[in-house]
């Protein structure tokens, strides 16, 4: 186990298995030194951990529970990286993160939500884990996910 999946132990996390695509795509392609995953939704053991839009209310998905399904789709995120590269050790930067919140039509906390993906990255991997990053506000996501998370990564 490397120096990464150690500090996700520490931090009480379990790297998943890699999410099968559920279209026509690949979950990473590698480029010179870069590696683009592509979106990751909230999938525990093959399931949406939660569905729905984003906002206040009845019905709605909690931003403090969509900030959750953030940092489970960056923690796929890693899973794809993993199966890419064999070992996370060899991620050298985050580059950028772009996460997508599926949000009612009067909720604009997207960067509180996304926050969650950006923190599990800087717990993981230290000042290389800060990046350049988007939040977006969407008005739904494949499967009725409310958060997909795709990521850029540099590796040696």
């Amino acid at each position: 186990m490397g120096a990464v999946e150690e500090r996700l132990t520490t931090l009480g996390l379990e790297l998943p298995e890699p999410v099968a695509p559920v279209a026509a795509y690949v979950p990473a392609v590698a480029t010179g030194n870069l590696l683009w995953i592509s979106g990751q939704v909230p999938f525990v053991d093959g399931t949406p951990a939660e569905t729905g839009k984003v906002g206040e209310g009845d019905g709605l998905v909690s931003p403090a529970r969509a900030r959750e399904c953030a940092a489970i789709c960056a923690l796929n995120a890693l899973a794809a990286a993993k199966a890419e590269l064999g070992d996370l050790d060899r991620v050298t930067r985050v580059v950028k993160l772009v996460g997508f919140v599926a949000s009612s039509p009067d909720f604009t906390g997207q960067p509180g939500v996304v926050n969650g993906a950006s923190e599990l990255l800087g717990d993981v991997f230290g000042e290389q884990g800060r990046h350049a990053r988007s939040a977006v506000g969407v008005a739904a996501l494949p499967l009725d996910v409310p958060v997909e998370v795709e990521l850029v990564l540099e590796f040696a």
